[in-house]
């Protein structure tokens, strides 16, 4: 009892003297300086801490469950990282069911008469170039038997009873089974784009569900729809039925791959946040390279509907092992399932959840349930429009819209154009997804040493060049242009894992989920176009590419305009935001390894005081360790406790140390992104 009183009289020094020292420190900073600013962060984080025992986070809990235990790897790797195969499958199988073979008009008239294939197209089919033509034929009136020849005075017209088609080589296809060709030969492409529009559409929908019923049941309910309907593809009777199930495919295909990766990164500790998402991104192009082989060996469309989603069926088995997020159920107050699933992670990772931890945890909930609707209103007045406002803020936004627009459309474009490039579509396509995998690794490696704009810059505008070199390449020189095709998606699948980052850098706190929500979606938008533009390499093979090299150059310039953020204090407010990267010169165009952060001008009185203030903060803090109980901080805020003038760690070491939107219990909100 002695000892909880000395704690209580502990804590109401520390809550006095930090009262105390507040005011001298407000009253003291009196400059804008981004120095002064930098140190009043410092303080409210170091009150914040002190007030640990009133207030926790989950990321605090999570140390004394296990980060990475064996609980989280079983999960992730047997569960999560799995769901991104099907994704793969049916984000790409479509490119193989719509080949088209070479095909040619029937003549009902001329079968029957003892003619062979040849003399048939011979007599109703005009030469056009260097072979006959694919969609118009002769008006075949009296025929003489025995002419070889097509009469002069016969009309050409369009195919008016059909096609008949090569299947030497292709010989299963939905171009084949629904007549898919000549003025009808553009609805494949429409059929893509319909996917495409369909995760649009699905990333939100599915974002809600996952937000207002719980992660579990959202990614069950998106992976039933993909596979029955990815199912149901095999025996749509006509185009506009497979069409319909294309679409209702594509509303899972993002979410698919979105929401494990979301339950992945709300289990594990910070700093294994990079290494899931890397992670993610491999299995994710496994399920493509795995594709490419299944394509080679399964060459009927219909059966290879079913193979990539029958098999996919087992992980209904899912509905049994698959945990609800505990952040989640934290965040929607149902304590008692939450602390089920921690006490389950605890006793698998051979630890032990203190009964403390959740007490406090439960304070933090309903403190933070009191707040909700001033959090509701902040999130209501910050939105586009106040991200627009200012003129730094708003060269922001359009410049990371653009290059964000480039770099998604042109990736995908590459991905969608693999098969159309070298003599066998199966090689080209597994080359152009196996030169992601290293790709992604040395953009792991390099982007905290060269920074995110110059391996955007670099990558887009390389990707480009590489592009567009294809058009120089003599007609026949199919090897050359696939090299020439590797190295720009090489390129360009480094730039496409920086994007996302880079842009959650810039845009302030207060507004980020808005920022990064606008620029994906009109980014999302070139995903609809790029079909179509693809489609015109059935004329040329090489002009799509031309197309996509100048927009991926083009948005690699754009993006020297944007600050770096390596090494750089991330704006939170909209002040920040504005004030980040507003002495932006030219000469910062060039610079490519950041130079660790420096104080320009030599401190003021005031900041000399403040610094002080919160030395004798940290000593006060220090003296009374003990008092109160056992030190149950974090190792990340035991060394931020370490010297009275220690550099903040405002250096981000992977992709998702980026700070993430989320509600007040940190677990992530999906629609904030969408």
């Amino acid at each position: 009892m002695k000892q909880e009183v000395k704690g209580c009289e502990a804590s109401g020094a520390t809550v006095e003297a930090e009262d105390s020292l507040q005011n001298t420190v407000v009253d003291s900073a009196t400059t804008t300086s981004p120095s002064t600013r930098a140190r009043r962060d410092a303080f409210r984080k170091l009150k914040s801490a002190n007030h640990s025992q009133k207030s926790m986070d989950f990321d605090d809990l999570l140390p004394h469950v296990g980060e990475f235990g064996r609980f989280q790897k079983l999960l992730i790797f047997l569960i999560c990282l799995p769901a991104c195969i099907p994704c793969g499958f049916h984000a790409f199988n479509q490119l193989f069911m719509s080949a088209s073979p070479p095909h040619w008009c029937r003549v009902p008239e001329l079968e029957g008469l003892g003619l062979t294939e040849w003399e048939i197209r011979n007599l109703s089919i005009p030469w056009v170039g260097a072979g006959f033509s694919q969609c118009s034929q002769y008006l075949v009136g009296n025929y003489t038997p025995g002419s070889v020849a097509p009469d002069p005075s016969w009309p050409v017209t369009p195919c008016t009873s059909g096609w008949h088609y090569n299947t030497s080589i292709i010989y299963s296809s939905i171009v084949i089974d629904y007549d898919l060709v000549c003025e009808r030969a553009i609805y494949p492409t429409v059929g893509l784009s319909l996917l495409n529009v369909g995760g649009i559409i699905g990333v939100y929908v599915f974002g809600t569900v996952s937000d207002r019923l719980g992660r579990r049941v959202s990614f069950l309910m998106c992976l039933a729809l993909e596979q029955v309907f990815g199912l149901v593809t095999a025996f749509a009777p006509d185009f506009y039925s497979w069409a319909v199930c294309r679409f209702l495919v594509g509303l899972t295909v993002p979410a698919i791959y979105q929401i494990p990766f979301i339950i992945s990164l709300e289990l594990v500790g910070p700093s294994y946040r990079s290494f899931v998402t890397v992670m993610t991104c491999l299995f994710y192009v496994g399920g493509m390279l795995l594709l490419a082989v299944l394509a080679y060996f399964v060459r009927n469309w219909v059966h290879l509907c079913i193979v990539t989603s029958l098999p996919f069926f087992s992980y209904v088995i899912y509905w049994w092992f698959l945990p609800e997020s505990p952040r989640w159920l934290l965040s929607k107050g149902r304590l008692v399932e939450a602390r089920t699933i921690l006490n389950k992670m605890a006793e698998v990772n051979n630890t032990e959840l203190p009964e403390s931890f959740m007490q406090k945890l439960e304070e933090r909930m309903l403190a933070q349930q009191a707040l909700s609707t001033s959090s509701a209103q902040l999130h209501t007045s910050s939105g586009l429009l106040t991200l627009c406002r200012t003129p730094n803020l708003r060269l922001k936004v359009v410049l990371v819209t653009m290059v964000w627009f480039a770099n998604e459309t042109v990736y995908v474009g590459l991905s969608y154009y693999g098969p159309a490039m070298g003599d066998n579509e199966y090689l080209s396509f597994f080359l152009s997804c196996a030169v992601e995998i290293p790709s992604y690794l040395l953009c792991w490696v390099v982007m905290d040493r060269w920074g995110r704009r110059w391996i955007l810059g670099v990558g887009m505008i390389l990707g480009g060049l590489f592009s567009i070199c294809t058009v120089l390449m003599p007609e026949g020189a199919s090897l050359a242009t696939l090299v020439l095709y590797l190295v720009a998606k090489f390129a360009e699948s480094a730039a496409f894992l920086i994007i996302y980052p880079f842009a959650a850098e810039l845009y302030p706190t207060e507004v980020r989920g808005v920022g990064i929500g606008f620029s994906a979606y009109v980014g999302g938008l070139g995903l609809i176009i790029i079909p179509f533009i693809n489609y015109l390499g059935t004329e040329m093979l090489v002009l799509p590419l031309l197309i996509m090299g100048v927009v991926s150059a083009v948005g690699g310039v754009l993006s020297f305009r944007l600050p770096e953020t390596l090494q750089q204090k991330l704006p939170n407010t909209m002040a920040e935001g504005e004030a980040f990267g507003q002495d932006f010169a030219w000469k910062d165009c060039w610079a490519c390894v950041p130079e660790e952060l420096k104080h320009k001008n030599s401190e003021t009185e005031e900041e000399k005081e403040e610094l002080k203030s919160v030395d004798r903060l940290r000593a006060h803090r220090s003296s009374l360790e003990g008092v109160g109980g056992p030190d149950e901080t974090t190792p990340l805020q035991r060394l931020g406790s370490l010297g009275s003038r220690a550099r903040p760690l405002i250096r981000q070491t992977s992709i998702m140390d980026t700070p993430i939107i989320s509600d007040a219990s940190g677990a992530m909100k999906l629609t904030f992104w969408v």
